[in-house]
């Protein structure tokens, strides 16, 4: 009988002991034994680089009000630096060229035809972020391989509005919000023809669904002491372009924006737009990493 109880009893302490490592087993699966688990490091330099990366199409491209060129393709690349948390530095580059610009010039100067126009922008800028806006320092460069604004087809005996084959330029921005509106303004000094240009901006996105939203916009600008003018007024309101666009995001990533947009020319811009006023659009798509 001692025999027969001592065996029990051993049998009893067995069945306890791998009820209770089971037990232990299946908490530490579950995730409630947590605690005990050391949380992975990660193992990169950096959490992203905080770059972003754009190609895209433009059926028209105007800058600032001022046509440049028809079936525009082009590639950006931005960086942003943090100095500390308020301040941070970036890099700038973009590269445009066209697919294909047909031009008949006012008045037949220098016959009709294709052109070809190409673009490269850098620059440099520093962003401060006082939390109630973002103030901005930039320093550009363009540079324009095939002239200025289509050059072959120039005013000046073909040799391109105002001569111009590259320009330096300053600029101060600021950026800021009330609600959902987000707010823009800019004041930029061109050293090259010594002419200043300003414009103000808004935007309200508007979310239809958790990868797709409707943003629509506005830009004003204005023109100071012969910014790119040729006759008429000197200074004054270049153009206001109204603009709908549709953000995609189509991975954490990856975002497709398509967009239509109307740019109206105003007082310094009706003598020297193909097109006094017109509808034009493309899209782009942007990586960031």
């Amino acid at each position: 009988m001692k025999s027969m109880t001592s065996v029990i009893t051993k049998s009893a302490l067995v069945l306890a002991a791998c009820a209770s490592m089971n037990a232990f087993a299946g908490t530490a699966a579950s995730g409630k034994a947590s605690a005990a688990v050391a949380p992975e490091e990660s193992s990169a330099l950096f959490d992203s680089l905080g770059a972003t990366l754009e190609v895209g199409y433009d059926t028209r491209y105007y800058f600032r009000g001022l046509w440049f060129a028809d079936n525009t393709t082009w590639a950006g690349l931005n960086l942003s630096v943090p100095l500390t948390e308020q301040l941070s530095l970036g890099f700038g580059a973009l590269y445009t060229s066209t697919v294909d610009t047909s031009f008949t010039p006012a008045g037949g100067h220098n016959g009709n035809g294709d052109f070809d126009y190409s673009e490269l922008d850098l620059s440099t800028s520093l962003t401060y972020d006082a939390g109630f806006a973002k103030f901005g320092l930039v320093y550009t460069h363009y540079e324009f391989f095939d002239g200025f604004s289509g050059s072959n087809f120039g005013i000046q005996n073909g040799a391109g509005e105002l001569n111009v084959t590259g320009v330096e330029e300053v600029g101060l921005t600021v950026a800021s919000s009330v609600g959902p509106v987000n707010l823009y303004g800019g004041f930029f000094y061109d050293f090259t023809i010594g002419a200043s240009y300003a414009e103000v901006g808004a935007d309200l996105p508007i979310e239809v669904t958790s990868w797709l939203s409707i943003v629509p916009a506005v830009k004003l600008g204005y023109g100071f002491t012969n910014y790119y003018t040729f006759g008429g007024n000197q200074s004054g309101l270049t153009h206001v372009i109204p603009t709908v666009s549709a953000p995609i995001k189509l991975t954490k990533s990856a975002t497709l924006t398509p967009y239509v947009a109307y740019n109206m020319s105003l007082t310094t811009r009706h003598f020297n737009n193909t097109q006094d006023s017109e509808v034009f659009g493309g899209v782009k798509l942007g990586v960031t990493f």
